[in-house]
C-alpha cells in the first residue's frame, strides 16, 4: 500500500506546480547600483584612453602646424624652411648626404622644394587625419603611431626657432615636445586665488613627471592616487593659463597610473561593448584561462623590449646632465629628439617683460604728435583691457617667441625684423598670426618699432580692476628703433628674403 501511495503523492504535488513558462532572466553582470564591476590590475581600457589622449595632443599639434607653418616657415614665411635646408645642405658640401640627414632628420629632403607651402600643408593634414581617426576610434597600431611621429619630427626639424627652443617629441619617450611651441608662460593671475607666484619652476615639471612615472609601478591604489594628484595639479595650472600646453601634455603619461577599474566609468555599459568584453576577459583570467602566445605576440614583446633598451641607453646622457652641476636645459641629445631635457623657468613671478610691436602712419616717427598703435597677439599681454587666455591648449608659437625675445637683443632675433618688414607691407600671411591689426582696411604703416613693457595683473578690488583693466603696464624703453620698409632692404637682401611689397 505504501508503494502505491508514493507515486500518488508525487502526482498530487506535481499537479500543484505552476504551468511551465519562459526561464527567468539570467542575473546581469552589472546589477543596478553597481555600474562598474571591473577588477583592478588590467589596463585594456587604459590603453584606449591613453591612445585617444595622445591623439588629441597630436591633433592640436598638427592643427597648429597647418594654421601657422606657412606664415612661419613657408615660402614667404618669417624664416623659410627652404633656406634653412639649403644652408644645411651647403654646410655638408652641397648635397643631401647622410650627414645632412643626421643633422636634420626630415622627410623634406625627399621632396621638391619649389612649393614648400604645399609640402607643409600635406604633412599637417596627413597627421591631422591620422590623429583624428585614432581620437575617434581609440584604435591604432605601431605603424600609425610611427607615421605620426615621423611626420611631426619632419616638421620639427625644419621649424628652427619656432621649435628648437623646446625639446622632446610626442610619442617618442619624451613628454616635452618640440611643438610645445604651443606652450606659453603667462603671469600667475593674482585676480584669482590660484596664484602660483614665487614657486620654483625650473624642475617642478620634471619632478612631477618622474613621480608620476615611478608611481605607475606601484600598486593600483597608490598609482591611482598619484594620478589623481597629478591631474589636480595640471588642471589647476591649466585654469591659470600658466604653461598650459605643457600641463595638457603631462596629463597623457599620467593616464598610465589608472587601471580599468578606475577608468571604467568613462565607457558605456552594455552587451558586446568594450567594457563588457574587458569584464569577460577578466573573468576568463580569474578562471585560469590564458591565450596561447602567438608568433606575433612574441615579436611584439621583442620589439617592446628593444625600444625600452634603446630609450634606457639614450637616457644615460640625460641623467648625467641632470646630475651635473652645469646642467643644460632645453636640449636634445640626439637628432631624433627621443630623449631630451626641458627646464621650465627658474621661478614664476608676478611680472613679465614683453615686446610690443607698434606702427604709425605719421610721416615723421620722431615727432611728439605721432600716433603709435599696438599690434595685438593672441594669448599674449597687450591691451591692458583685454582679458588674458585662461585655458589655452591651442596656442600660437609667435606669441611665445615674442615673450622669449624680450630677454635678448633684436639682432639675435632676426625674425622680428622680418616680421616688422611684413607689417610695413600689410602682408596677409604675417597678419594671419595676429589677433588685431590696427591698420586693417587702411594703408600700411609708414614706420614700425618695438617697445619694451613690463606687465603685471591688476589687483582685485583695486582702482585699475574697477576700470576694467586686466593688466598694468609700464614702458621700459625701446626694443628696436622706428624702421621704414626701405631701411630693411639691404637686411632682406643679405638673407635672400624677398622684400615685401606694400598692399
Amino acid at each position: 500500500m505504501a508503494a502505491h501511495e508514493e507515486p500518488l503523492r508525487r502526482r498530487k504535488v506535481g499537479s500543484a506546480d505552476p504551468a511551465p513558462g519562459p526561464p527567468p532572466p539570467a542575473p546581469s553582470r552589472e546589477p543596478a547600483g553597481r555600474p562598474d564591476r571591473l577588477q583592478a590590475g588590467s589596463f585594456w581600457l587604459t590603453r584606449v584612453v591613453l591612445l585617444r589622449a595622445l591623439a588629441f595632443v597630436y591633433c592640436v599639434a598638427f592643427l597648429v602646424a597647418f594654421q601657422q607653418n606657412k606664415a612661419l616657415i613657408g615660402d614667404r614665411g618669417l624664416l623659410p624652411c627652404r633656406l634653412y635646408l639649403r644652408s644645411v645642405q651647403q654646410y655638408f658640401q652641397g648635397q643631401a648626404s647622410w650627414d645632412a640627414w643626421s643633422y636634420a632628420p626630415t622627410l623634406f629632403w625627399l621632396l621638391d622644394w619649389s612649393d614648400m607651402n604645399f609640402n607643409l600643408d600635406l604633412f599637417a593634414l596627413l597627421g591631422l587625419g591620422i590623429s583624428a581617426f585614432i581620437l575617434v576610434t581609440g584604435c591604432a597600431n605601431m605603424i600609425l603611431m610611427a607615421v605620426l611621429w615621423v611626420l611631426y619630427l619632419s616638421l620639427v626639424n625644419v621649424g628652427q626657432v619656432w621649435a628648437s627652443s623646446r625639446s622632446g617629441e610626442i610619442g617618442a619617450g619624451g613628454t616635452s615636445p618640440a611643438w610645445t611651441s604651443t606652450m606659453r608662460r603667462s603671469p600667475c593671475p593674482t585676480r584669482w586665488p590660484t596664484t602660483c607666484t614665487g614657486r620654483p619652476g625650473g624642475s617642478t615639471a620634471s619632478r612631477r613627471l618622474a613621480t608620476t612615472s615611478w608611481s605607475c609601478w606601484c600598486p593600483s591604489w597608490c598609482s591611482s592616487g598619484a594620478g589623481r594628484a597629478s591631474y589636480t595639479g595640471r588642471c589647476r595650472s591649466c585654469s591659470s593659463g600658466n604653461l598650459s600646453f605643457l600641463n595638457w601634455l603631462t596629463m597623457v603619461p599620467s593616464l598610465a597610473c589608472f587601471d580599468d577599474m578606475a577608468l571604467g566609468s568613462l565607457f558605456p555599459s552594455g552587451p558586446q561593448g568594450l567594457k563588457d568584453r574587458v569584464l569577460r576577459m577578466q573573468q576568463e583570467g580569474a578562471r585560469g584561462a590564458r591565450p596561447w602566445p602567438t608568433h606575433g605576440s612574441r615579436v611584439r614583446q621583442l620589439v617592446n623590449l628593444a625600444l625600452g633598451a634603446l630609450v634606457a641607453w639614450l637616457s644615460v646622457p640625460v641623467v648625467l646632465n641632470l646630475l651635473s652641476s652645469k646642467q643644460v636645459m632645453n636640449t636634445s641629445f640626439s637628432p631624433l629628439r627621443i630623449v631630451n631635457t626641458y627646464g621650465a623657468f627658474g621661478s614664476i613671478t608676478k611680472e613679465r617683460t614683453e615686446v610690443i610691436l607698434q606702427g604709425t602712419a605719421s610721416p615723421n616717427a620722431s615727432t611728439p604728435d605721432a600716433v603709435w598703435e599696438d599690434y595685438e597677439f593672441r594669448c599674449k599681454p597687450g591691451d591692458p583691457w583685454r582679458r588674458p587666455c585662461l585655458i589655452s591648449p591651442y596656442h600660437y608659437r609667435l606669441d611665445w617667441l615674442m615673450w622669449f625675445a624680450a630677454f635678448q637683443t633684436y639682432e639675435h632675433n632676426e625674425w622680428i625684423l622680418h616680421l616688422a618688414g611684413k607689417l610695413l607691407a600689410n602682408d596677409a600671411e604675417a597678419l594671419s598670426l595676429l589677433a588685431l591689426n590696427p591698420f586693417e582696411g587702411r594703408a600700411p604703416p609708414r614706420w614700425v618699432r618695438g617697445e619694451h613693457y613690463r606687465y603685471q595683473f591688476s589687483r582685485p578690488g583695486g582702482k585699475h580692476a574697477a576700470q576694467g583693466k586686466w593688466w598694468l603696464r609700464r614702458r621700459i624703453g625701446p626694443y628696436f628703433p622706428p624702421l621704414r620698409l626701405e631701411d630693411l632692404r639691404n637686411y632682406f637682401k643679405a638673407r635672400e628674403w624677398p622684400l615685401p611689397q606694400p598692399i
